[in-house]
């Protein structure tokens, strides 16, 4: 899974005190290998000598050395490579004397772990896909710039604007671990919810449901035709907190989904995550899931999902370009916020879940590190913006950059989801501070288990608690709080 990197990653997100910390969260890394955590412990090798820098003008503000070699590795996924390409080429239009050494592999960890610990790394680094280098451990052992300078630098399409003015909500909190630095630019923009077919939906008579008791009226409307209200996919069960984390968020408040990340006692207890859970069972306990959901993998399910077996499906902005092979020209796919219980609810209807993906680096010890930014400050302009986004059916974390695009049916519901959400976007941190527990404790012991009909809801909670107060205890484990 993932921002349609690769598919076996885990989102991320930011905090949510006040109004700018609302919003984004990793299109979904992976797993880490615990190879690289060992081994990227052991610092830095022999350092090599950086580039001189340039001389900082207007149309250079990072004072790049404009004959300096700039290394940039992507990941090679879902996004694929052109719209690098695109942007390696305006850099290369800038700085005509200077050679970019340009790569794309899908094993960044195996190819630049090593030259990590060499103290020989490239300028700019996608550390994205299957083989993503734990954030955890980099910017602990300090071998991240910061990118403050690539922020407070002009825009590139207005100098009186800085690149952090032109980011869309919660993008910079993002990219930060433990206050004020910011280690990472995550670069696409991912929008999580309950995905479905419009025309299927209008083949009901039906709105999308805003309250549980729609919710199940539709289901039941659904399984009357022969078609399961849900499916997910079973073998990766940390998709259902695409939109089970929001509606909780939604149900009992920004709060709450806080404690959770915070790892605080009880937290799992609050009785919204408790009937936000029994909401969820219910699915399964009045057959409105699809047969056998639990042993499909994320193509599995999206593809029955395709093909009219089930109606909804909790997932990522990436499915519109991961399942375009699958899903007929007449689909309408649309997303929605996930549907709330009833009007006690904390937050209003449309509340949802959107995230940055694709998390873009610059080692601290780069050879041309102003380099490795200024190649970030051309992609988060408004042209290599809406070449992104024309090219993959994802938005960037830049502010905008749709004007005059035709978006895609998924793309432009995901637009009006967010236009709908307005300041109620939140972003559960859990999942980029805490792999392990995110995926395989809360996904697939937890809510797979609940969602299979193995476990009670109240068991999942007891289960998920104690999970959450092992981490907390752990002290292998580094512990992050919203500030």
């Amino acid at each position: 899974m993932g921002s349609t990197t690769d598919r076996t990653n885990g989102p991320e997100g930011v905090g949510r005190r006040d109004l700018m910390k609302r919003s984004a969260a990793l299109g979904l890394i992976s797993v880490p290998t615990m190879g690289f955590l060992s081994a990227c412990a052991s610092g830095g090798g022999g350092d090599e000598e950086k580039a001189k820098a340039g001389e900082k003008t207007a149309k250079n503000p990072l004072g790049v050395n404009n004959t300096a070699q700039m290394e940039f590795v992507l990941f090679d996924g879902g996004f694929g490579k052109e719209y690098a390409q695109d942007a390696v080429k305006i850099y290369e239009k800038s700085f005509p004397k200077a050679k970019v050494k340009f790569s794309a592999t899908q094993k960044i960890q195996s190819t630049l772990q090593p030259r990590f610990n060499q103290g020989t790394p490239p300028d700019l680094i996608d550390n994205s896909g299957a083989e993503q280098m734990d954030m955890g451990v980099l910017v602990g052992k300090k071998q991240l710039a910061d990118l403050t300078p690539l922020l407070d630098s002009p825009s590139y399409d207005d100098p009186n604007k800085k690149v952090r003015d032109t980011l869309r909500p919660g993008i910079v909190e993002m990219g930060q671990f433990d206050g004020d630095p910011v280690w990472i630019m995550y670069y696409a923009y991912t929008v999580y919810g309950v995905w479905y077919s419009q025309k299927a939906l209008d083949s009901l008579d039906e709105q999308y449901p805003e309250t549980w008791d729609q919710m199940l009226a539709v289901c039941e409307k659904a399984k009357k035709k022969g078609m399961a209200g849900w499916t997910y996919a079973g073998k990766y069960p940390y998709y259902l907190p695409f939109s089970l984390y929001p509606m909780i968020g939604k149900v009992g408040g920004r709060e709450v989904l806080d404690a959770i990340d915070n790892l605080e006692p009880n937290a799992w207890k609050n009785p919204a995550v408790k009937a936000c859970f029994e909401a969820y069972y219910e699915l399964y306990k009045k057959g409105y899931v699809l047969k056998g959901t639990p042993g499909l993998d994320h193509i599995q399910s999206q593809t029955a999902w395709a093909e009219g077996k089930a109606l909804f499906i909790p997932n990522g902005s990436w499915v519109e370009n991961e399942s375009a092979k699958v899903i007929p020209s007449d689909f309408d796919l649309a997303v929605s916020a996930p549907t709330g219980l009833d009007s006690s609810d904390k937050m209003p209807f449309g509340t949802i879940w959107a995230s940055g993906g694709e998390p873009f680096v610059v080692p601290a010890k780069a050879k041309n590190g102003a380099g490795g930014m200024e190649q970030l400050r051309i992609m988060l302009s408004e042209e290599s913006s809406k070449n992104f986004t024309s090219k993959v059916k994802s938005l960037t974390a830049f502010n905008g950059g749709t004007d005059g695009i035709s978006l895609t049916p998924g793309l432009k519901s995901g637009v009006a989801a967010l236009e709908k959400a307005g300041d109620n976007v939140l972003n559960p941190r859990l999942q980029d501070w805490y792999v392990q527990l995110q995926k395989e404790q809360i996904g697939v012991a937890g809510l797979g288990e609940m969602m299979a009909g193995r476990i009670t809801p109240a068991e999942a909670i007891k289960k998920i608690q104690g999970f959450a107060d092992a981490a907390a205890k752990d002290s292998s484990i580094k512990h992050y709080k919203h500030q």
